[in-house]
């Protein structure tokens, strides 16, 4: 047995892991937007596509951290994710370095990856009732 097929016994924790670290990522976006926190330049009311998205961002963040509703909610916030990076992202420059739009990249693919692949372990859509 090859250590590849050893380490693939643990592909369900690895993609929790995944999908916990990114949710909780992710979450930050939300509540930075909603409260404040951590501290950003944002200041005042929302415009409301930007307290949509951080609204999407809290819930959908903590779904996805306790993977409830995963593959579904993933695919919403994959198209949050595409969206936010062609409409905030993209206009000032080509390249995502440049533009500041890496992360909306980078959680737009996760999320896709979590449609397809599901939850992983520690996950309330994989719970098993008794």
């Amino acid at each position: 047995m090859s250590i590849f097929d050893r380490l693939s016994a643990y592909q369900p924790y690895a993609l929790a892991a995944l999908r916990i670290i990114t949710a909780l990522l992710f979450i930050e976006h939300g509540t930075m937007k909603l409260f404040g926190f951590p501290a950003s330049q944002m200041s005042g009311s929302l415009p409301p596509l930007m307290l949509f998205a951080a609204l999407l961002e809290l819930v959908g963040g903590i779904l996805i951290l306790v993977g409830l509703l995963t593959r579904p909610v993933a695919f919403l916030l994959a198209g949050e994710m595409a969206v936010a990076y062609f409409m905030a992202h993209a206009p000032s420059s080509f390249f995502p370095v440049v533009n500041q739009g890496d992360a909306a990249i980078l959680f737009c693919f996760v999320f896709l990856y979590l449609v397809f692949a599901g939850p992983g372990a520690f996950a309330v859509d994989t719970r098993k009732t008794v």
